[in-house]
């Protein structure tokens, strides 16, 4: 791809991008939201038509009208957000819109022989061709989607954040794939948020910002600061920023939950982060917390309130929690960027009970400013925006409803590293709230539960390990490494 641009309307989508991928390589495209990726992919897999540049494909020119037009000339991707049929059989999902017949009648036994042997170049001929995919994992699911890219012969495999809905070991399975894809000639583009990802499974790095290209190279010699900090034009270390803060009363108490028997205390004015792998249970202690699972042992005290609580309760006595699940339970997808942001406090938003729309709109707007929320307006459906948008909006109603205590699952799971950058200078205004105006507001209190090692490093004022259900005593963050931290996680380290 030479010299590519796509303008929509008065919008510059792309400027003259440059991409090139050779035979038996895997390249990393990497960029933050709105950086063009999204849209230069599109252009490759025939969803869009570039306003100008030029594309080939085995050094004869390549100019798809139409996503299967480009499937047939051999460019395939494979969505963050999967397109199968879950009600259809893999190999009816293998052979989708290309299956073979014979006169008008589908050959079924050719069909599932090109199943098997495709599953079977992929490393997994142990799926079943009759299995209902459905009922398949979201690993397994994603690998019926390769396998049916391949079944037509994709030379060319673009993966759009490929593990961003896969637990760790579906991840080392997915790099096992991508390695044999590149040792059998393919070319692959790879499209990830996660650093350490790129750095592992790609030979060479793109960046792109603003719609151009901004760099890149062999991912072997470069550093993960150096990638980011062409990722968002700034250096690394600006990405956490951290004002003094000051920790004050004990506003969360917990002692002896759950089978693991957790306790800690969190004070307002500080950051307190939980580490932990996959299944250890940091999501599960959160949701505990807050009152989405029991508590069955111990004692949670929430500032002048004790004991378990549901949580409209939770809400009223000053905790919110951002769940790792943004699509599933953090928003109402159907409903505007104002009535998401209001759903738990709509007081004071009209007399009595009314909500009138001016209020919410205007209410709506003072987040939307505050936060930085790319939209067209409050009245924006969430579904339409950016994965960190979305995740802003679901902040922002924590702040609307000005809770004490923020629970906040994997806040920067899926977005770009621009938005990260900017829920992590939010954060450090609320455990360290600024002087002037603003000074006579109350330092928050932050619990974070995230798998990003890095992020807990930088963000955190103490960082407590989670292992198998049970929960590390809180230490200082200046005393845990990334590598400190994975031993304890792994039961090999000392958590304590």
């Amino acid at each position: 791809m030479r010299g590519v641009s796509k303008s929509f309307a008065a919008t510059v989508a792309l400027d003259a991008v440059d991409l090139s991928v050779a035979p038996g390589e895997v390249v990393a495209l990497v960029g933050q939201n709105g950086a063009g990726k999204s849209t230069l992919m599109a252009i490759l897999a025939g969803a869009l038509a570039p306003d100008v540049g030029v594309m080939t494909l085995d050094g004869r020119p390549y100019a798809p009208r139409d996503p299967l037009e480009a499937r047939r000339a051999g460019v395939a991707m494979i969505h963050q957000e999967l397109s199968v049929a879950p009600h259809l059989s893999v190999m009816e999902n293998v052979v989708l819109g290309t299956e073979p017949a014979r006169a008008g009648f589908v050959q079924r036994d050719r069909a599932r022989r090109l199943t098997q042997e495709v599953l079977a170049r992929l490393g997994h001929a142990d799926i079943p061709p009759e299995a209902v995919v459905g009922r398949l994992s979201v690993a397994e699911q994603q690998l019926v989607e390769i396998a049916r890219a391949f079944a037509i012969g994709a030379r060319v495999l673009v993966l759009d954040e490929p593990t961003s809905s896969l637990g760790r070991e579906d991840v080392r399975r997915l790099f096992e794939l991508v390695r044999r894809l590149k040792a059998d000639g393919h070319a692959v583009v790879y499209i990830s948020h996660f650093i350490e990802e790129v750095k592992e499974v790609a030979d060479r790095f793109v960046v792109l910002r603003d719609g151009r290209n901004a760099g890149g190279g062999p991912t072997a010699g470069a550093t993960r600061e150096e990638i980011v900090s062409l990722m968002v034009g700034r250096r690394v270390e600006d990405l956490f920023p951290r004002s003094a803060r000051h920790p004050g009363e004990a506003i969360l108490e917990v002692e002896g939950i759950g089978p693991g028997s957790i306790g800690f205390t969190l004070h307002r004015g500080e950051v307190l982060g939980i580490a932990g792998l996959m299944g250890a249970g940091r999501t599960r202690l959160l949701r505990t917390l807050f009152g989405l699972a029991p508590v069955r042992s111990g004692r949670i005290r929430l500032g002048a309130y004790s004991g378990a609580a549901a949580p409209p309760r939770r809400w009223e006595q000053g905790m919110g929690l951002l769940s790792e699940d943004r699509k599933g339970e953090g928003l109402a997808l159907g409903l505007s960027v104002a009535e998401n942001l209001a759903l738990s406090r709509l007081r004071g938003l009209g007399p009595g009970p009314l909500v009138l729309p001016a209020r919410l709109a205007a209410a709506a707007r003072r987040w939307i400013e505050l936060l930085g929320v790319r939209a067209a307006g409050p009245g924006q459906a969430v579904r339409e925006l950016s994965g960190g948008n979305q995740q802003k909006v679901a902040l922002a109603r924590l702040l609307h409803h000005d809770v004490d205590v923020l629970l906040l699952d994997e806040p920067t799971r899926g977005i770009d590293v621009a938005s990260k950058a900017q829920i992590y200078a939010l954060v450090d205004g609320l455990v360290a709230p600024p002087a002037g105006p603003e000074g006579g507001r109350a330092a928050k209190a932050v619990l974070v539960a995230s798998s990003d090692l890095a992020e807990l490093l930088g963000l955190c004022d103490r960082i407590a390990v989670m292992c198998r259900g049970r929960l590390g005593r809180p230490r200082p963050a200046a005393e845990w490494d990334e590598h400190a931290l994975m031993m304890a996680a792994t039961g090999t380290g000392d958590a304590a």
